[in-house]
């Protein structure tokens, strides 16, 4: 079964993505996107859109925003965040 995910989730994604390409190597933006995917997740859930709340949750899973510190999962988690570009 397919799952509808609405438009505005949609779109919130599609500023993940963006949002998580200028992350990497700032800090103030690695936490807005922590907050955003989060948000998501649990509005995810609240859709019953539980495969991508499960994609969600994985990439929340490896983020771990650190002051002062660049993003050794970057790279990975860029790669993850495509994926929904591409769904």
């Amino acid at each position: 079964m397919v799952e509808i995910i609405p438009e505005d989730i949609k779109k919130d994604l599609e500023t993940a993505c963006t949002l998580h390409q200028r992350a990497s190597s700032d800090y103030q933006k690695c936490m807005e996107f922590n907050k955003l995917m989060s948000d998501l997740l649990g509005r995810l859930e609240d859709a019953d859109c539980y495969r991508t709340a499960d994609r969600v949750m994985t990439i929340l899973l490896d983020c771990n925003p650190r002051e002062g510190a660049h993003c050794e999962k970057a790279i990975m988690i860029g790669e993850k965040m495509k994926k929904f570009d591409k769904s």
